[in-house]
C-alpha cells in the first residue's frame, strides 16, 4: 500500500515541477540586427550575391541535376530549358531536316551497327557476329609510359657507370 502512496506524491511533486517550469517567464536573448548587404565596387555585386554564387560542395545528386538544367541560374526550370538536350539530340537524328523523324532516321545508327555487324550480308547475325555489336566497355586510362622499361634502361646505364 505504502508503494502507491509514495507513486502518488511523486506524481504530484512531478505535476508541480512542471507546472512551475511551464510558468516561468524567460526572457528571450537579443537577436542583433542583420547588417544591410554592402555592394563591392570591384565585381558590383553586394556580399550575398558573391557568397550566393560560389558552389557548395555538399550538394545532392538532385542539387546538381536541377543545377545542370536550370540554364539561366534562375533557381527555376522550364520546360524550353528541360527539353533543350532533347532538342539537340533531334536535330541530329533528322537526317532530312524536315522536322519530323521518321522510323528509318531514328534507327539509322542500329540499322549502321547491324550492316557493319553482317560480314557475310545474310540478313541476319551469327552468334559470333552478334557478339560484336556488344558495347565496348571503358577501359582504366593506362599509364603513358612503361616504366618498367625505363627502369630496367635506368639501370642498365648506371651499370655501365
Amino acid at each position: 500500500m505504502w508503494r502507491y502512496f509514495v507513486g502518488g506524491i511523486a506524481a504530484l511533486l512531478m505535476a508541480g515541477a512542471g507546472v512551475f517550469l511551464f510558468q516561468s517567464s524567460a526572457t528571450p536573448e537579443p537577436v542583433p540586427p542583420v547588417p544591410k548587404p554592402v555592394q563591392s565596387e570591384a565585381t558590383g555585386q553586394s556580399d550575398a550575391e558573391a557568397v550566393a554564387a560560389v558552389p557548395r560542395a555538399d550538394r545532392s545528386r538532385e542539387e546538381k541535376r536541377f543545377d545542370r538544367s536550370d540554364k539561366d541560374r534562375n533557381g527555376v526550370v522550364t520546360l524550353a530549358e528541360l527539353q533543350q538536350p532533347r532538342r539537340k539530340a533531334f536535330v541530329k537524328l533528322d537526317t532530312n531536316g524536315d522536322g519530323k523523324l521518321s522510323f528509318e532516321e531514328w534507327t539509322v545508327r542500329t540499322s549502321t551497327k547491324f550492316a557493319e555487324a553482317d560480314k557475310d550480308k545474310s540478313g541476319g547475325l551469327s552468334r559470333a557476329e552478334f557478339a560484336t555489336t556488344a558495347p565496348k566497355r571503358r577501359s582504366p586510362a593506362r599509364p603513358q609510359c612503361d616504366c618498367r622499361a625505363e627502369v630496367a634502361k635506368a639501370l642498365a646505364e648506371a651499370a655501365e657507370e
